[in-house]
C-alpha cells in the first residue's frame, strides 16, 4: 500500500487533498462480500483490489465502477476479463505470472537438492490457479526425473496429514504454490518442512522471512506501484476495458542468508551446502 500511495503521489494525487481513499481489510469470504457491497454502494471513481478473492465479489457487486486489480493469477480463466489485451469490462490490472513459470519451482528444487526424486506440491484444488500451477509442474517433472504428488490445502489438518505421509519416503522435497489458504497456513507449512527435513520452494517472499528455505516469484510491491499508474489513467478518463492486463516483469529469488533458529536448520538435508543469497 505504501508503494501504491507513493506511486499516486508521484503522479500528482495526494490522499486527502486530490483524492479521498477509503479502505477495507478482509479476513474471510464473508468480509469480502460485505466490503465489496459497501464499496460499490459508495460509487467511487475506481477500486483497487488485491487477489481473486477480492475481485470476484466486487464484480458481483458492480459492473459499473472501474476496478484495478493486482496479484490475480488467471483473470481470463476466472471470468474477470474477456482477454488480456482487451479486458472488455470494468476490470483490468496486473497478473503475477503465467502458469508455465510454475515449473521453475521444480527446477530450483532440483538445483538445491539434486537427490530429490519425489516432490509434494501443496495447492488449492478449488481454484484455477491451484490446478494450473500443479499441471505445469507435473508436465515438467518427467524430464527432471521427479515424481510429483498434490497435497490439497483445504485446512491445516489436511496439510499436516498429507505432508507427513508423503515424507515417510526418502529423497523428498516440497513446493508450495500460490493460494490464499497456503498463506494462511504459512507457519504450519514451514514447521512441517523443518520437522520432516524437506527442502522447500515457496511462492511468496513472506515464507522465507518466516524461516522458509527459498522463494521465487514476482515482486508484489512492484505491482502496486504499477497499479497507481492505471488508477491515474482511469481518474483522467480512460476505461478499464481499453487498458490491457499486464504480467509481472520483475521476479525475485530469495534464500536464507543468515543463521536461523535451530528448528529452521532442519529444513536443509545433510547433502545441502550452507544457504546463500
Amino acid at each position: 500500500m505504501a508503494a501504491f500511495l507513493h506511486g499516486l503521489q508521484q503522479l500528482g494525487w495526494s490522499d486527502g487533498r486530490d483524492v479521498q481513499i477509503v479502505d477495507r481489510w478482509a479476513a474471510g469470504a464473508d468480509d469480502y462480500r460485505k466490503y465489496a457491497a459497501e464499496l460499490a454502494a459508495l460509487a467511487p471513481d475506481v477500486i483497487l483490489a488485491n487477489g481473486s478473492v477480492a475481485v470476484g465479489p466486487l464484480l458481483q457487486a458492480t459492473r459499473a465502477v472501474p476496478i484495478v486489480f493486482v496479484y490475480v493469477p488467471d483473470p481470463v480463466g476466472a471470468g474477470f476479463v474477456e482477454n488480456l489485451a482487451r479486458p472488455g469490462g470494468n476490470a483490468t490490472g496486473f497478473t503475477p505470472f503465467e502458469y508455465s513459470t510454475s515449473g521453475k519451482w521444480l527446477e530450483l528444487l532440483k538445483q538445491i537438492a539434486p537427490s530429490v526424486t519425489r516432490a509434494a506440491v501443496i495447492r488449492d484444488p478449488a481454484t484455477s490457479t491451484g490446478v494450473g500451477q500443479f499441471a505445469s509442474i507435473q508436465a515438467l517433472a518427467p524430464s527432471l526425473g521427479v515424481e510429483v504428488r498434490a497435497v490439497n490445502v483445504h485446512d491445516g489438518g489436511e496439510i499436516e496429514r498429507g505432508v507427513t505421509a508423503f515424507a515417510r519416503s526418502s529423497n523428498c522435497g516440497l513446493i508450495v504454490t500460490g493460494s490464499a489458504l497456503a498463506a494462511v497456513h504459512k507457519d504450519l507449512i514451514i514447521s512441517l518442512a523443518a520437522r520432516q527435513n524437506l527442502p522447500a520452494v515457496y511462492f511468496e517472499r513472506q515464507f522465507v522471512t518466516a524461516d522458509g528455505l527459498m522463494f521465487y516469484g514476482p515482486n508484489i510491491v512492484d505491482q502496486y506501484r504499477l497499479a497507481a499508474g492505471y488508477v491515474d489513467r482511469i481518474l483522467k478518463g480512460e476505461k478499464p476495458a481499453d487498458l490491457p492486463v499486464q504480467a509481472s516483469t520483475k521476479y525475485e529469488l530469495v534464500t536464507i542468508s543468515r543463521p536461523r533458529r535451530r528448528s529452521a536448520s532442519r529444513c536443509l538435508p545433510p547433502c545441502l551446502p550452507a544457504p546463500t543469497r
